[in-house]
């Protein structure tokens, strides 16, 4: 590659981050009805333009599965009718939400008369890198928008084309609108140099968000100048108490690994009381089994059926399809630590009928979402009554769990006085 296409490349990138740095301070400026109607219209010409997208969304399912792109990763990258229609209802139900830019958080007044007021502001120009899920490409840019945020999207080579037609259609949609269009970026150069670039634009992005695999995140971790919100892996436990009523626990330990398994809050490991294991552990794996499910365990569940050795590697392994480790546990403690050595602080669950392992487990489980006698599937922006999310954070610095419309604000204090000199 000459030198000159390396030039140009660069400049591509600083100039879309340049729009939209510009876009910014226009948007910061809209109103909530405007950035409503914005999203409304995207919402429309989503629908309108649906053959388009979904013609574009097939060559990258075709590319993909040519290159021997797993079923599971296939189904992230897929997208069809019923996905676009639900995509076009979060931006529906986004409008529905409340505007947070401009809430007043704080307010009080200092002795010598200053009058202090905290608000929410926009954060600016966001930056996205993620992989082959352009649902990621729809949710950002609305949620971007509705803050009166810019957003700069990089998205991976698997689904370039899904996303250059996304972004076409959000364009269209724009253009009819008060907001800039040049607020929606797209970097359609997915080479790695260009994203490392992006990693260092610290004087046009005010916060980068990865969102996809470990590897991805932990690039995006360790080489980003430019703020990094973090989101994280999803090594998801079920942990099944003693008390645990047995149908509830296989329900849940069933929809939290197989609904759908290629996603972040899908379970990846089960832990079973020794107790519940003697009546009904056989039961638990026999379930998983008819569902297709490839069980790795330790010595205590090898003895049900076909069920792989497990090492510690098991422990720490985000499957994303269907698989899953199970391990007998002696109690509640020795559950919980395990789940803070080997998960990644996203969703946890125990099933158990006693108060009081709830409590603990609700106490000691160093994770962002901890659920009681549900499944983890529901670690979701939507599920949670945020509308559309920009990703789920595992860090604990400004924002944690599901992100949606306050976690892409920052703060602003306002200080009005009459004249007071220090």
């Amino acid at each position: 590659m000459s030198e000159l296409l390396q030039v140009g490349e660069a400049n591509d990138l600083l100039q879309k981050a340049q729009l939209a740095k510009t876009a910014a301070a226009i948007m910061a400026k809209t109103t909530t009805a405007e950035k409503n109607e914005a999203l409304q219209l995207i919402s429309t010409q989503l629908l309108e333009e649906q053959a388009f997208i979904l013609g574009e969304n097939e060559k990258d399912v075709a590319a993909g599965r040519a290159g021997g792109m797993s079923e599971s990763l296939i189904d992230r990258l897929k997208l069809d009718a019923g996905r676009l229609s639900d995509m076009a209802e979060a931006l529906i139900q986004l409008t529905e939400l409340a505007d947070p830019v401009g809430e007043v958080l704080e307010q009080w007044e200092r002795p010598n008369g200053l009058s202090m007021t905290k608000i929410r502001v926009p954060l600016g120009v966001i930056g996205m890198i993620y992989e082959a899920r352009p649902n990621v490409t729809v949710d950002a840019s609305s949620l971007c928008l509705k803050t009166g945020n810019a957003v700069v999207l990089r998205g991976s080579s698997t689904a370039i084309h899904s996303n250059k037609a996304l972004v076409q259609v959000i364009h269209h949609a724009l253009q009819k609108s008060a907001l800039p269009e040049e607020a929606v970026q797209l970097i359609e150069d997915t080479r790695r140099e260009t994203a490392a670039q992006m990693f260092k634009l610290n004087s046009h992005l005010d916060v980068l968000i990865p969102r996809g695999g470990a590897k991805l995140i932990q690039t995006v971790v360790q080489n980003a100048s430019v703020p990094v919100l973090e989101t994280g892996a999803g090594n998801c436990h079920v942990y099944i108490d003693e008390t645990a009523d047995a149908d509830m626990a296989v329900s849940i330990a069933l929809n939290a690994k197989t609904q759908r398994p290629s996603v972040c809050n899908s379970c990846e490991s089960i832990l079973v009381h020794q107790e519940w294991a003697k009546d009904h552990l056989g039961k638990l794996v026999e379930a998983l089994q008819q569902h297709n499910v490839q069980i790795h365990g330790d010595e205590a569940v090898q003895q049900y059926g076909e069920v792989i050795p497990a090492g510690d590697e098991d422990w720490g392994t985000e499957y994303l399809g269907l698989e899953v480790a199970i391990k007998v546990v002696d109690s509640v403690g020795e559950a919980i630590a395990h789940i803070n050595m080997y998960g990644t602080k996203h969703s946890e669950a125990i099933v158990s009928e006693t108060l009081e392992s709830v409590d603990q487990f609700f106490m000691e489980v160093d994770a962002a979402a901890v659920y009681h006698n549900a499944s983890t599937r529901f670690t979701d922006g939507f599920e949670f009554g945020f509308g559309a999310e920009i990703g789920i954070s595992t860090q604990k610095l400004h924002a944690r769990g599901p992100m949606g419309l306050p976690a892409l604000t920052s703060t602003k204090y306002l200080i009005r006085g009459n004249g007071q000199v220090k």
